[in-house]
């Protein structure tokens, strides 16, 4: 058939362990209905990008790929922490509208209480297979937190009968920031006729470009990603196999990747707030500790399969463990208040500690009928348990050091060595049963139908404690707040399709998917208004679409319009209470998002290829939310952008024997975008915080010597400055706020072998 949203070099075949070859003209095997398919069997909107379009492209992280999807964005301040945005569902909340998983392996929190929303999993591209992202909600077959769809990373399985080895070194220079580089490997070793493992390793050290002020310190927003992946294949005969995968991923991040701006015109301070010089147009952000952020992914996965011939046995059992370890430095917002609380000669920040430690086990079984050409079916169960525990402390240090004090206070004669702690501990359970059929009524028209039923359970136990407590009059110590709440949801969906010929189709799709609810806990002295539990939202999504290409795929098109309605949209908002302002999830009403995607390829001669990907979304607040939140009906939803497009183009030419050489480039636009609903910065300005919109160009060129390849890469080469965000108005320094910039022009050459 056909693969409409990658150039010709990026297309890669199934691995060894999947059971159905692809066919010699080399189609797409994508595994977005939990079988086996071809891109053009597929009735929904679902884009790939190649592991070899990854590695030419450089994409190492989200933000290099999602220029390649249309209608994706991604928000990031800070690797290890990132929203994943599809057709504009977002709306600032802490709980997930996309859906992440590594193969079979679902991957972050399905509960609002684990702040997935936020600590989307930013995998390690290397030695990916591919990565597919459906779009529209996933609720039938992913079930919860899937409402704008599912990104999914597919690693390469083990081959059983080849030996491999290859990888890659590079380094690049980040203007007027500093130097970052990177190393790589994979080996794929059989063992024997029936077993094989594959093992990878990457190491990546991402330069900053962001100086401290209020301390010493230069491109303190640099960070080092590592780990590596190791996966054994079993297959003792045909219709059985058994693959075992583990996953470590760590991320070692210093600051984030923001600097002080005016809150008017988003560019630098022109002046050091604590000492006056000038800056110059430098980027700053002033902190008296250094910040941390310290990510570390673990995923483990036994996937057994059994081919009985009538019906194929999937069995996917997981277990996730995510650690974050932060330090931030919260001086400028609360070291006006440790000093009064203290006292002395001697001034004092205050350092926020924040952690959090997810585990989640999960266990799907599924039965999937023989391919037909009548009638096909999929039944399935799921089940998970998740345990997510927050920590914070409020430590005090001494100015100017990173000597951290331990106070103590007495008041009312008990002795407070903390001035304040809080832990919140949950657990999110969930039952789940699927299935799906397709119905082929013609041998060119089909009706595919599906629905999930889900229940879940939720409690969590929060506790605060420490001096500030009695300080601000709540006599019980510890404070302890218990929270629980159940709910059941049904998803669904039905989408016929239609073959125009053998290189043309047209779908339609009708789909819904849901996000959980879940408890608050409510604080001491909490408002009138302040929400204990929070229902599931839940989008339906009415999409029509076409996929169509010349015989001689010269020429492809993959376009689809879409209307998504939103009920019960989660935001978050900060409520009044005894302690202060408390952050909590809470119901808003409606939302609606309507829109278009393409991608059109032209291949006009060998070894060229040139791709468009282009996308119109119009997602805007139907009414407003709650006040707290700060959203007003038609206002744009969050880092929705109307507007994006990349064009891409790449040549490749044979130069000796078996030596290629090749050249290629993006232009990418992105139009205007909203922030963050952010009550401070309306009230201040009367109006929202928006990004403007943008274009950027990226170069590569390089030559392949078949065991060697030697590619040389500049991104964002005009050195465009503009934003992936803009927040924290009333927290930096002044009336300053954080912006959050896209990498400045890096330059950069990598060395690859294989073998």
């Amino acid at each position: 058939m056909f693969l409409l949203a990658l150039p010709a070099f990026a297309q890669q075949g199934p691995s060894v362990e999947e059971a159905a070859a692809a066919p010699d003209n080399d189609d797409i095997i994508v595994t977005a209905q939990k079988r086996e398919q071809t891109l053009f069997e597929i009735p929904q909107s679902i884009a790939v990008v190649g592991g070899s379009t990854l590695l030419r492209q450089q994409a190492v992280s989200f933000v290099d790929y999602a220029a390649l999807v249309p209608g994706l964005t991604i928000q990031q301040d800070n690797p290890g922490e990132a929203r994943v945005v599809l057709r504009g569902i977002n709306t600032g909340s802490v709980g997930s509208t996309v859906g992440i998983y590594v193969d079979e392996t679902p991957y972050g929190s399905s509960s609002s209480l684990g702040n997935a929303g936020v600590l989307a999993g930013d995998f390690d591209t290397f030695d990916l297979a591919r990565v597919e992202v459906l779009r529209g909600p996933q609720g039938t077959l992913y079930g919860a937190n899937s409402l704008g769809g599912v990104l999914k990373f597919v690693t390469n399985a083990p081959k059983l009968d080849t030996f491999e080895v290859r990888g890659q070194a590079g380094l690049e220079k980040i203007e007027d920031g500093g130097t970052g580089y990177l190393g790589n490997a994979v080996v794929n070793l059989p063992l024997g006729k029936t077993l094989a493992l594959r093992a990878s390793g990457f190491y990546r050290k991402n330069a900053g470009f962001i100086d401290a002020t209020g301390r010493s310190g230069e491109n303190i927003n640099q960070s080092e990603v590592y780990g590596g992946r190791a996966s054994l294949l079993f297959q003792p005969v045909d219709a059985l196999s058994v693959r075992l995968t583990a996953v470590a991923q760590n991320i070692r991040a210093n600051s984030p990747s923001s600097y002080d701006a005016d809150p008017v015109t988003f560019r630098p301070l022109a002046a050091d707030p604590f000492t006056g010089a000038a800056l110059n147009g430098q980027l700053t952000r002033a902190e008296f500790f250094p910040d941390s952020n310290k990510v570390d992914y673990r995923l483990y996965n036994g996937t057994l399969r059994y081919d009985f011939g009538f019906a194929n046995l999937t069995s996917v059992t997981s277990y996730g463990i995510l650690d974050q370890r932060q330090l931030i430095d919260a001086s400028i917002t609360l070291g006006g208040t440790i000093n009064a609380v203290y006292g002395g000669t001697t001034p004092l920040g205050v350092a926020l500690q924040a952690d959090i430690k997810q585990k989640k086990f999960t266990q799907e079984v599924r039965l999937a009928s023989a391919d037909s050409e009548s009638f096909e079916w999929l039944i399935g169960g799921y089940y998970t348990r998740e345990t997510v525990g927050l920590f914070q402390r409020y430590a005090p240090f001494i100015d100017g050091t990173t000597d951290f004090i331990d106070p103590t206070l007495n008041i009312g004669g008990t002795v407070f060595p903390q001035f304040l702690t809080v832990s919140l501990d949950s657990v999110y359970k969930e039952y789940a049963a699927f299935g799906s059929a397709t119905l082929h009524l013609l041998p060119s028209f089909d009706i595919t139908a599906g629905g999930r039923y889900s229940h879940n359970d939720q409690h969590s136990v929060q506790i605060q404690d420490g001096a500030y407590l009695p300080l601000v009059g709540i006599p019980f110590i510890p404070f302890v707040t218990n929270g629980k709440s159940d709910e059941n949801v049904f998803t669904w969906s039905v989408a016929p399709r239609f073959e125009l010929s053998d290189h043309a189709s047209i779908y339609a799709r009708v789909a819904k998917g849901y996000r959980p609810g879940g408890p608050n806990v409510v604080p001491p002295g909490a408002a009138a208004d302040y929400p204990v539990t929070f229902k599931a939202d839940t989008l339906i999504s009415y999409e029509v679409g076409v996929r169509a290409e010349t015989a001689d795929r010269t020429f492809g098109i993959d376009a689809s319009v879409y209307y998504l309605d939103w009920k019960n949209i989660l935001v978050f908002g900060s409520y009044d209470s005894a302690v202060g302002p408390i952050g909590a999830n809470a119901n808003g009403k409606r939302a609606r998002s309507y829109g278009a995607e393409a991608t059109a390829t032209i291949r006009p001669i060998a070894g060229f290829s040139v791709v468009l990907n282009a996308a119109y979304n119009d997602a805007k607040l139907r009414q407003s939310t709650p006040e707290v939140t700060g959203g007003l009906k038609g206002d744009q939803l969050p880092f929705s952008p109307k507007w994006s497009a990349n064009l891409s183009a790449d040549y490749e030419w044979a130069i000796s024997g078996s030596a290629k050489a090749f050249v290629g480039g993006n232009v990418r636009l992105v139009d205007d975008q909203a922030a963050d609903f952010d009550v401070a910065y309306r009230a201040a300005f009367g109006r929202r915080l928006v990004l403007d919109g943008y274009g950027t160009v990226d170069l590569r060129a390089g030559v392949d010597l078949g065991a060697v390849t030697i590619t040389a890469y500049a991104k964002n080469l005009a050195n465009e400055r503009a934003f992936t965000n803009l927040s924290g108005f009333g927290t930096r320094p002044g009336t300053a706020l954080a912006a959050s910039p896209i990498r400045p022009r890096t330059i950069g050459v990598n060395l690859g072998f294989a073998f």
